[in-house]
Order: structure tokens, then sequence, then C-alpha cells
């Protein structure tokens, strides 16, 4: 560590002792935080746009470390966003290693011990015979993680603010100049601010403002199946160790318990049928549809449970960017491309991109940042990201097509699965990591070989 490191690390360990301090004293957590977000200065390392978890989790990771931070968050309340809520047992590890592990567990972490398959091709005896123990993919990992996606981005907010970090909320009319001599102006509590900085991260989500100001376009391919979740509550008799997942006649089904008796469902099904699940009887008919599953032991408990969040619907595609850099920028999280979220790795990329950047970011002090600086997170996200689209790809064909021709397909798959384990590997990435495969598992000979 550079002598100038050593001692901004200090400081910022002085000045988070001496919040703590005030905030016993005072008694008053919120006072505290609010008083941090006003004290704005002219000038940071660093300015996030977006203080969902890759936003706020990247901050918290930074100034723990000294780098200075200024969080930009558009919303007063985190909304359900349907999705999000389920974190490979890989992007755990990767929590674990930035320290954000038990930032996340704090907010009703849950984690899950067993998968189960279940198929229509299949009885449910024989289905319960080849229950996967999660815990053993990872040594040392207990299995995914999962919560309700407000409650991971509202405890990783307040994280970054007491790791020293100015994280306002809610932020409006952001604007920025890239190039050399970064800067963003933004209104907030009724007054314009404008701020310089050595680095812009654009972490704002989907529909990022960052990516589409810098005039970068996402590749993306056709989507491949409808997609809806719901979080149900009060289905305390579900087992909460246990995620399944499974497809009859025209749904694709999955299950992830959250603990005391929440679940968080959900389903997927032909394009054809856009509409399926929208309007206000969305939640209903979702429910009613769960309850019918007879592949699924306990679905009658699922498509009994209360829904207490919104039935959002939409298109499963992947898309990414070749480059997620530009002058004085860097994109992360879903602003630089996402995965089909049919095999739930946007969690567990968001932790991928936080550590890789952190380690990039803390390898040289802010005046060291220059483009070729992201060289090494540019070259891991693109081939991550390459990986993952591989396994989705063959996730979405074999779990979400239907009729009779799908279903004698995943029959064969499973045969040769059975009789090779090692075939699995393309497809066991979704668990251990994109970077634990060899590379002959993502040749077209192998996609083909499961897909025939």
């Amino acid at each position: 560590m550079s002598e100038r490191r050593f001692f901004r690390t200090l400081l910022v360990a002085f000045e988070t002792c001496f919040r703590r301090w005030v905030f016993v004293l005072r008694g008053d957590a919120s006072a505290i935080l609010c008083a941090m977000g006003r004290n704005l200065k002219s000038r940071y390392d660093v300015v996030i746009v977006g203080g969902g978890i890759g936003g706020s989790g990247l901050a918290t990771v930074l100034a723990r470390r000294g780098i200075e931070c200024l969080v930009l968050e558009a919303t007063e309340v985190f909304p359900d966003r349907t999705k999000g809520e389920w974190m490979a047992p890989w992007g755990v590890l990767d929590a674990r290693r930035i320290g954000l592990e038990d930032d996340l567990r704090a907010a009703r972490g849950h984690t899950i011990h067993r998968h189960i398959s279940y198929d229509e091709t299949r009885t449910r005896e024989q289905s319960e015979a080849e229950v996967l123990p999660i815990s053993a993919l990872m040594p040392g990992l207990p299995g995914p993680l999962t919560q309700r996606h407000p409650d991971a981005c509202q405890v990783l907010f307040d994280a970054a603010n007491t790791a020293g970090a100015t994280a306002l909320r809610p932020a409006s009319n952001i604007s920025f100049v890239a190039g050399t001599h970064p800067q963003v102006t933004f209104t907030h509590d009724g007054q314009e601010h404008m701020v310089q900085c050595r680095l812009i991260i654009g972490a704002d989500g989907r529909n990022s403002m960052v990516r589409r100001r810098l005039g970068l376009t996402l590749q993306r391919d056709q989507p491949h199946h409808m997609f809806s979740g719901l979080l149900v509550d009060g289905a305390s008799e579900w087992p909460e160790d246990l995620q399944a997942i499974g497809t009859e006649d025209d749904v694709h089904y999955l299950a992830f318990p959250q603990g005391d008796g929440r679940v968080r469902l959900y389903l997927g099904w032909s394009l054809e049928n856009k509409e399926w699940l929208s309007g206000p009887g969305g939640p209903g008919t979702f429910v009613e549809r769960f309850r019918g599953l007879n592949t699924l032991p306990g679905a009658e408990v699922l498509g009994s449970a209360t829904p207490v969040s919104p039935c959002a619907t939409y298109a499963n595609e992947d898309s990414w960017l070749e480059s997620p850099v530009a002058p004085g920028v860097v994109l992360m999280g879903d602003a630089a491309g996402w995965n089909d979220p049919i095999t739930g790795q946007g969690l567990s990329i968001t932790m991928r991109d936080i550590r890789v950047l952190s380690e990039v970011l803390l390898d040289s002090t802010p005046a060291e940042w220059t483009m070729s600086t992201f060289t090494p997170y540019v070259t891991e996200r693109v081939e991550r990201m390459r990986r993952l689209r591989i396994a989705a790809h063959i996730t979405a064909v074999l779990q979400n097509e239907f009729g009779p021709e799908a279903r004698e397909r995943r029959m064969r798959a499973h045969e040769r699965l059975v009789a090779s384990p090692e075939l699995g590997m393309t497809r066991a990435i979704v668990m251990i990591g994109p970077d634990l495969a060899p590379p002959d598992a993502f040749t077209d000979e192998r996609v083909q070989l499961l897909l025939s």
C-alpha cells in the first residue's frame, strides 16, 4: 500500500469511528446519514450514478479502502423489481471476498441448501432421487442466498454511507461530462450541484441514462420467452432449504424460499401469449396456475399463499456491450448488459463486477486511472457474459420450450447427462461460476450435443 493510500485509509477509519460515536450519543441514525449526505464536496474520486446493489455495493467496498465516493440514487424507496432475489454460490463467494456478504445476510438473507429439478417426463420419485445438495458444489459455501431485492439495495445503500461514502437520494436531473476531467451535475433537496471527479461509474440499470448519453448501443439476441415473478407469503409448509425448478405442459416454473414462509415464484411461457399475466388479475392467475401444477409436490401450498408483490412480466433476452468503458466512464451491472434472467445470474454478475472493478481501482491511485486501467475488467466481463449467454441459451431451450418435440429433447438431454456427467459443466457454471469450466464446455459441438 502506498503512503498516500495508507493515510487516506487511516483518515476514513477515524471519520467513520467519529460518526459512530456521534450516532451513539444522539441515537438518531437517520439524522447522521442525512447530515453526511448534505456535506457535499466539490470533488470526489468516484461518482456513481445508481445506488442499487451494484452502485452502493461498489461504493461500500471503495469507501472502506479510502476512495472518496459520491452515490446518486434516483428513487426515494427502492421498488420491487420482481427479480434479482437469488444469488448463486459463485456470487456469494464474490460477496464474501469483497466484504459484503455479512451486510447482505443482515437484511433477511436466507440460504438454500437443496435443489430438485422436476419434469413431466419423469415421476416425482425419480426427480427427488436426483436431489442436488448445493452445499457440496463449492466447499465452504452452504448455497444460494435469497432475499427481497429492495432489502438488499437498502442495506448496501446504508452501508455505503456508514463506510464514508456520500450516498444521496432522491437525485434528479443528473447529467455529466465525460473525458479526462469528468464532472456531474444533479439536483438534490431542491438545489442544483456540480461536482468534479476522476471517474464516473454508471450503475443505473437496464435503461441506463449514462449508457444512452455515451451513445453506446447494446447488442441483443432475440427474446426467447416470457417471464414473470411474484413474491408470496404464508407458505410456511414449503421446505425453507429447498428450491425447485420444473417444466410442465406450457410453463416453466421456479420456487425460491426466502425464509419465514416467504417464497419468490417465477413462471416462464411462450412469447405467443405475451399478455397472459398482464393487468390487475395477473397475481390471481399466477398463483392459480402454480396451484394446478401436477409435477411439483407442495404446489397447493405455494398456490394458496398470499401475493405480496407486483406481478411484473418481461421478455427474456441477453444483452451485452463489447466494451463497457468510455473516457472517464465505466458501466457495470445491468447498465453494461445483462444475462437472460432464466438462470438467475444478475446478482452474481453484479458481485463479480464489484470485485473486479474494485481490485482494478484499488491497485492504483485515482491519479493513475486511465482507459487502459480497465482492460482487465473489460476482458474478464466480455468472456464471462459470453459463457453465461451459452448456459442461458441451453437452459431456455430445454426448459422454456413446450410440446412433444421439446419433451423428447429434454428426455434425450437428461439421458446424456446421466451417462456423461461432464456434459453438465456448461450448465453448472450458473452455480459454480463461468470461470471454473474448461473452454471446451462452450463450443458449438457441446451445445448441439445437449440440444439435439
